[in-house]
């Protein structure tokens, strides 16, 4: 299954700086990931064409930043987000959970119209 990835119009990318949020929980273990890393290095994530719902979260850690990203920053952590991805993740939560089955980053995303059972990937 082909999927692709629309463009979102700069214009629109301050709006969506509340359309995205970052819990504490979250903020705080990716600071944990980043404390070794050179200063300047952030979380970035993205969506991509693939997995078994049609979709899949992308996670990086990376230094480089385009100009129209969309940058959240909370409690110390930096979290960037392409203009690509920001349609597909709007109205989303970055949170991070950990119990005694494991621990991850998890997206709560109201536009999944389907995901698959790790959460790793969904369809809109």
């Amino acid at each position: 299954m082909e999927t692709s990835l629309a463009p979102t119009a700069a214009a629109d990318l301050p709006a969506l700086e509340t359309e995205f949020t970052v819990t504490d929980a979250a903020a705080r273990r990716i600071c944990q990931i980043l404390s070794p890393e050179p200063a300047g290095t952030f979380l970035r994530i993205s969506v991509e064409g693939g997995g078994c719902s049609g979709f899949s979260y992308k996670y990086d850690v990376t230094r480089e930043q385009g100009e129209d990203d969309l940058v959240i920053e909370k409690e110390g952590a930096k979290i960037v987000v392409d203009r690509i991805s920001i349609d597909y993740i709007k109205g989303s939560q970055l949170d991070y959970k950990a119990d005694l089955m494991g621990s991850a980053f998890k997206i709560s995303n109201p536009m999944a119209t389907a995901k698959c059972g790790c959460g790793s990937s969904f369809g809109v």
